[in-house]
């Protein structure tokens, strides 16, 4: 007999990069601590999945990884198969999960079809049950002639109005908006509900453990380029403005991510190696600790990086890249614009005393939340509380198919009698 506790499936990419992944870990975490009994599985192609923790009943299936090159096409991680057979065999997991699993709730983190389509068929399966259909969407997603290029080429409409039941916007309404300038149809916009921002926080496990920073007492600027496969230009800015010493700075703890090039990891190495105020760490899958005792982070302005910029509140330099999309600078100016932080364009790469004042200054700068926006950090409550309806739906439904062959077989006593 199987379980008829609840169960969330969670669909995600994962092509390249930490974003995908540790948002759906962070709304998985969030609502097994909100719902006692529910199981969260995440489907996902990150090659590094295996080196995160996950809170009880939190789990993953790994699916055969991707990457994209250049051009824009994509190619197995590891096998040695075509990128069709591959994505056949991820799509294939992805469907026999699903069916066996029977979610109460599936979520789909920004691509609406999947990769190349892959969750298709699987949407369209879930459709047939009372699994609720979600797309979780980032506040924002490309420029918007970009994003309707892309939209149109893959032909998502379709299941925007047609299969999904919900639109996630993980972001406050009013200050993004990331289907702007796309004609999206019949009810689509009616789907849309705005969550705020993802609050993150430090890990259970290490909210009580003592911190060690490599520079001791003294306090330091923490530098994140996220999974990193990007951000070489803005770390290797940093490190010259260290290099150059125009300028008193305070420390800085350069993280660098998982999916930096091998060659830029050893030079970053090599250089710090010659600057007292300059310590490398190559990865940790738990950076909140670094986030909570930093005194100013230097970021690339993902997803990620800025829920956690809100939620620690520190006073912030973004460096956003511009290519392959223009999220990360669209997200930055307007921050900027709300006065959540400051921007120094990559354009003015590698402009050493531009880059030197601006870390000079940015300790002094104010922290996010003097800004005085309200409800920024709301996400992970309001998708509780909607997991919470989608359940108790579910619950009465049920309910109800109980009581109908009880009510049946009174209404045959009555005419019997």
């Amino acid at each position: 007999m199987r379980s008829t506790s609840p169960k969330i499936l969670i669909y995600s990419h994962d092509s390249f990069g930490l974003g995908h992944l540790r948002r759906c870990r962070a709304i998985a975490h969030s609502l097994v601590g909100t719902f006692d009994t529910l199981s969260v599985m995440i489907l996902s192609g990150s090659p590094i999945i295996g080196s995160f923790e996950f809170r009880s009943r939190v789990d993953f299936v790994r699916i055969p990884g991707v990457i994209k090159l250049r051009d824009g096409e994509y190619t197995p991680l590891s096998l040695h198969l075509n990128i069709d057979h591959t994505l056949e065999i991820r799509a294939s997991i992805i469907e026999h999960t699903a069916k066996v699993f029977e979610p109460d709730v599936f979520i789909v983190d920004k691509e609406p079809l999947g990769l190349r389509g892959e969750v298709l068929q699987t949407l369209e399966a879930l459709k047939e049950t009372d699994t609720r259909l979600v797309l979780g969407l980032r506040d924002v997603m490309d420029d918007p002639d970009v994003l309707r290029e892309e939209w149109d080429r893959k032909n998502v409409y379709p299941a925007l109005q047609e299969l999904y039941d919900e639109i996630w916007v993980y972001g406050p309404e009013g200050i993004c908006d990331p289907l702007d300038g796309l004609e999206l149809g019949e009810g689509v916009r009616e789907k849309l509900r705005y969550t705020g921002y993802l609050r993150r926080d430090l890990p259970d496990n290490l909210k009580h453990q003592p911190f060690s920073s490599p520079f001791g007492e003294e306090p330091y600027i923490l530098v994140t380029p996220g999974g990193g496969g990007d951000g070489v230009e803005m770390v290797d800015w940093v490190i010259r403005a260290y290099e150059a010493r125009n300028r008193p700075l305070f420390p800085a703890l350069v993280i660098l991510g998982p999916f930096m090039p091998a060659a830029a990891v050893q030079d970053f190495t090599d250089r710090a190696e010659h600057l007292r105020d300059v310590e490398i760490i190559r990865f940790t899958p738990q950076i909140e600790p670094y986030l909570a005792n930093a005194t100013a982070i230097v970021g690339m302005g993902g997803y990620n990086t800025f829920c956690e910029i809100l939620s620690f509140d520190k006073p912030t330099l973004m460096v956003p890249r511009i290519i392959p999309r223009r999220e990360q600078a669209i997200r930055a100016d307007r921050a900027e614009k709300s006065g959540l932080l400051r921007v120094l364009p990559i354009d003015n790469y590698p402009d050493t005393s531009l880059m030197a004042n601006a870390l000079a200054e940015l300790p002094q700068m104010p922290r996010p939340s003097a800004a005085g926006i309200e409800n920024l950090l709301d996400g992970l409550d309001t998708i509780g509380a909607r997991v919470g309806e989608i359940f108790e739906d579910h619950r009465s439904a049920r309910l109800a198919e109980k009581l109908v062959p009880l009510n049946g077989l009174a209404a045959r006593a009555t005419s019997v009698n």
